[in-house]
């Protein structure tokens, strides 16, 4: 029996769609624990591009069965078209992905409260996808929600009517002007309903705990990336879950002595997408050719990602809150070109030297602190093995390893999952 994780290391967007897609052949179960439709996975092979948003990166392998957890927030609307975005591709879907009865339903009312919070908040807003996510989320921890489990009880429309009509009071407490049509939202959102009756619901934390029992592997695939988690992300320019180890235990129902490894994904760079705080942006050339060259755009939201050079600072925070074991690095071939590549080691931060990750990092707070390295200029994006790359490559990926002291063990030189290198 073996219980592990995979998790992004900085503010989402590492790659993990398709780590999870590379490892999935190990694992009999995949299980989603947190987050909700705003994360996009990408999976590239045989020449077609997936975007998952919903549903475990494992989908595409017939021998695994993926697991909607507890701590993921759904919405009908958008789950019920991706698995329409799949049909052609003749999957047993109805066996193949399980629906926690314990997932928290995203409302129409949620987005509409998404939105009309965030239109509120002007200049001071966070950067929601509008997804309504947040709002569900309050909802759970408000005890308010309503859950995969309750599309089965015979007051499920009464529990609804109820919850919407409060939110439709929380919306007019706001007092902005967002244009909607309830009724033709209600209508689509109750046809997917009647599509999600059609798969199949569990109480995932007892099959998962009668997996362990029957020796079955487990991958826990988390959305999103570490500086997001509620908690310990750059608050409150955060996510609404933990997005972080503890997360897989609290998403699935999984005891903390049960896991075994903790793979980290990261970038040989840093993105950010949305508003708050980025020590190590870069706004000139360097920054734009980052975006273009690893053209970083948002899978599902479109929106284009802040570039910058890779922050050991905070990647050795997400490496200890989470207990890291392994590192994959994601995206080296982007930084193929440079003359010269940076890292960040250490702050500066109200005038002294820091190499934690502090309170607050803000732009007024912390300064970044940077170690310079020669770049490389071979393409990377056909070589195979590890003995190929580059020396700068070698010399810059021992760096990492040394200074945060845990190895990376797979480097990724392209988005096809053929292009990914194993380290020894």
């Amino acid at each position: 029996m073996t219980v592990d994780l995979l998790l992004g290391l900085q503010w989402g967007d590492e790659g993990k769609g398709k780590i999870v897609d590379v490892l999935t052949s190990k694992y009999d179960i995949i299980a989603r624990f947190q987050g909700g439709p705003n994360a996009g996975h990408t999976l590239e092979f045989d020449g077609i591009k997936h975007v998952l948003r919903t549903i475990p990166s494992g989908i595409f392998h017939k021998n695994s069965i993926n697991i909607i957890g507890n701590g993921v927030v759904i919405d009908p609307v958008v789950f019920l078209k991706e698995i329409e975005g799949l049909e052609k591709f003749n999957m047993d879907i109805q066996s193949k992905l399980l629906i926690s009865r314990k997932a928290h339903l995203i409302l129409p009312t949620h987005r509409l409260l998404d939105a009309a919070s965030e239109t509120a908040k002007g200049k001071a807003k966070i950067g929601s996808t509008l997804k309504g996510i947040g709002p569900t989320y309050m909802d759970k921890t408000g005890r308010n929600g309503l859950r995969v489990g309750d599309i089965e009880m015979a007051d499920f429309e009464e529990k609804y009517r109820s919850l919407a009509n409060k939110h439709e009071e929380m919306i007019k407490f706001y007092d902005v002007s967002i244009q909607y049509n309830l009724p033709e939202m209600e209508r689509e959102f109750f046809e997917a309903i009647e599509g999600l009756k059609k798969l199949t619901f569990i109480d995932s934390e007892e099959f998962l705990a009668k997996a362990q029992k029957e020796g079955k592997s487990i991958l826990c695939e988390g959305a999103q990336g570490s500086l997001l988690d509620v908690d310990f992300g750059t608050y409150p320019f955060v996510t609404s879950s933990n997005t972080t180890a503890a997360g897989a235990c609290t998403g699935l129902g999984i005891a903390p002595n049960k896991i075994k490894d903790v793979f980290g994904i990261f970038k040989a760079y840093t993105t950010r997408v949305g508003s708050g705080p980025f020590p190590t942006e870069e706004f000139g050339t360097d920054g734009d050719t980052m975006a273009k060259v690893g053209n970083e755009f948002g899978s599902v939201t479109g929106r284009a990602r802040r570039c910058g050079w890779l922050d050991l600072v905070a990647l050795k925070y997400a490496i200890q809150i989470n207990g890291v074991t392994q590192l994959m690095m994601m995206k080296g071939d982007v930084l193929s070109g440079f003359e010269t590549l940076k890292v960040c080691t250490a702050y500066n931060y109200k005038g002294e030297t820091i190499k934690h990750l502090p309170f607050s990092i803000e732009e007024e707070n912390v300064t970044p602190i940077y170690t310079e390295f020669k770049g490389w200029q071979a393409d990377l994006t056909g070589m195979s093995t590890f003995d190929e790359l580059p020396t700068e490559l070698k010399e810059y990926i021992a760096f990492i390893e040394k200074e945060v002291e845990v190895p990376i063990t797979i480097i990724s030189v392209g988005p096809d999952r053929k292009q990914t290198i194993t380290k020894a």
